[in-house]
């Protein structure tokens, strides 16, 4: 039996710059999203290995730098393992773990922690249900946000908590082969 072939650094961004473009601004699945892009405020850091091992501690090497950081400058870190926790439940169970060591270094109230994976499953859906999309990445991502970024956002953006909502209503009508037309998945980009 061979082992899957490993993704490369390259292509995992040139994969995630392209997702965010075609379904996370392109469908604005957030709304907050478009300006941190347009002002290149996003790092995208890419971590190769295929164990978990490092993988926290590259995170808490990434939190760092970022608090160092004004917003204006980095105001969010995609944090990329493309060849790691293929199993959404392992990645789960990881981003769990993941949120309390940010909480034990000091970042509680800082940063939030958000997690996108291929095979990402709300709990109580289908595994082809439209709306995991939502959450579906080309790779097993972290996301670390700061708290006082998402906040303004929220402000800003009248009746946040209903993002979620159409976010859902919007996919349904995209429907399963609009989603694939997309073409985000991994090795989609040309880098």
């Amino acid at each position: 039996m061979t082992s899957p072939a490993t993704i490369d650094a390259i292509q995992a961004e040139a994969d995630m710059r392209r997702w965010l473009e075609r379904a996370v601004i392109g469908l604005n699945l957030c709304p907050f999203a478009k300006a941190v892009y347009v002002k290149a405020q996003i790092r995208y850091a890419v971590y190769l290995p295929t164990d978990e091992a490092a993988l926290i501690d590259m995170l808490l090497a990434e939190a760092d730098e970022l608090a160092a950081l004004d917003a204006s400058v980095r105001d969010t870190t995609l944090l990329i393992a493309p060849n790691t926790l293929a199993d959404f439940l392992d990645f789960n169970d990881f981003t769990a773990r993941a949120e309390r060591r940010l909480a034990r270094a000091g970042f509680d109230g800082v940063f939030q922690l958000a997690s996108f994976h291929p095979r990402f499953q709300f709990a109580g859906t289908d595994a082809d249900d439209i709306g995991n999309a939502t959450n579906r990445a080309p790779y097993p991502t972290l996301h670390l946000l700061r708290e006082d970024s998402v906040s303004r956002a929220v402000e800003a953006f009248p009746e946040a908590e209903a993002i979620f909502e159409r976010n859902i209503e919007t996919l349904e009508a995209l429907g399963p082969d609009g989603w694939a037309a997309l073409d985000v998945g991994p090795g989609s980009a040309r880098p």
